[in-house]
């Protein structure tokens, strides 16, 4: 479990690092008054709208706070932490789902707009791939984010994921935030509401 966090991590580390650059290449090289095709611009986020199947699934919950980032959730049942650290912090469901929560520092002139306009326009483009089979913005907490789900892997152990990232001010920094809610592709169908629930009842400062 350790590697598999530790990886998530570099990845997305790496990634905004790599944005870092380019975008802000882009954002110098467009007019002020202007605003990228890449940018989330006016686009409409949806706010969490819970089945009752998921409002149920945290109902006898417990709260889970990450102190350092000041970010908490409601688990569901038999859910628990598995690492913390001030850039990490895991939950799992024994090993059959899990909660891998991540936060990156940027500069404090990062375009943050644009990289979140790129990040959906990536998973747009692994939606018409038929990699992704759900893609949304999703307001959490009054955070704009992009909200996306793999499709199902053909292979039943095969891991599917459920994630939303967002940019926030916090601490003084600028901060890539990035959920990834996931299980095996059985697993994952298994604890589905559970995920969605553990999502929709995010609170982070910002």
């Amino acid at each position: 479990m350790k590697k598999v966090v530790a990886l998530f991590a570099l990845v997305f580390v790496v990634m905004a690092c790599n944005l870092s650059s380019k975008l802000k290449r882009n954002s110098n090289s467009s007019s002020s008054g202007s605003e990228s095709s890449n940018s989330s611009g006016g686009d409409a986020a949806e706010k969490p709208h819970p089945t009752a199947a998921q409002e149920a699934a945290i109902a006898n919950g417990q709260p889970a706070s990450w102190d350092q980032q000041g970010i908490t959730w409601t688990l569901p049942p038999g859910w628990k932490k598995n690492s913390d650290t001030i850039n990490t912090i895991t939950f799992g469901s024994g090993t059959e789902a899990f909660l891998i929560a991540n936060i990156s520092t940027m500069s404090p002139d990062f375009p943050t707009d644009i990289s979140l306009g790129a990040f959906h326009q990536g998973a747009k483009v692994r939606e018409k791939n038929g990699e992704v089979d759900e893609l949304k913005w999703l307001e959490l907490d009054g955070l704009k984010g992009v909200q996306f789900r793999e499709s199902k892997p053909q292979m039943a152990d095969d891991i599917r994921r459920l994630q939303w990232m967002t940019y926030r001010k916090f601490g003084g920094q600028v901060q890539l935030v990035n959920f990834i809610l996931s299980g095996s592709a059985t697993n994952f169908e298994k604890h589905k509401d559970e995920l969605y629930a553990i999502l929709y009842s995010t609170k982070l400062v910002h």
